[in-house]
């Protein structure tokens, strides 16, 4: 009696293979979408943000936080849910509230400053942290 290998296994391995990056490929593309974000300004109470993003980016909101470089929470937080995801630029200001239990931002004074695009789920699409010296 003669055996013969198996020579279909590979090709099937193979085909496998590949249906399975091209799933990953198809299910990464809503997080491919282009989106941008640049913090152009921010004094006591609001944070100044330029940004564009595509609308597959499923961005719902741009968020903001603003406090002591080396503390341990932000001083002021702030939502924008006002956002237009066209993909042509955009320009937003985020108000921002202030947490009375920590210390605020005086003028002259050194505060970072964090925004991000965030999708329903509150995952950022895209953030940047910048220091500013409070006007």
């Amino acid at each position: 009696m003669m055996t013969t290998p198996n020579s279909r296994r590979p090709v099937g391995v193979a085909v496998v293979f590949t249906a399975m990056a091209a799933a990953s490929v198809v299910a990464a593309a809503p997080a491919l979408a282009a989106a941008t974000l640049d913090i152009t300004g921010a004094g006591s109470n609001m944070v100044q943000v330029d940004y564009s993003c595509d609308d597959s980016a499923g961005v719902v909101s741009i968020q903001a936080m603003m406090g002591d470089p080396n503390g341990d929470r932000p001083a002021a937080e702030g939502i924008q849910n006002s956002v237009e995801c066209d993909g042509s630029p955009q320009s937003a200001t985020v108000p921002l509230t202030t947490d009375p239990s920590q210390p605020q931002p005086t003028s002259g004074s050194e505060a970072q400053v964090r925004v991000a695009l965030v999708d329903r789920d509150g995952i950022v699409v895209s953030g940047q942290a910048k220091k500013f010296t409070v006007p």
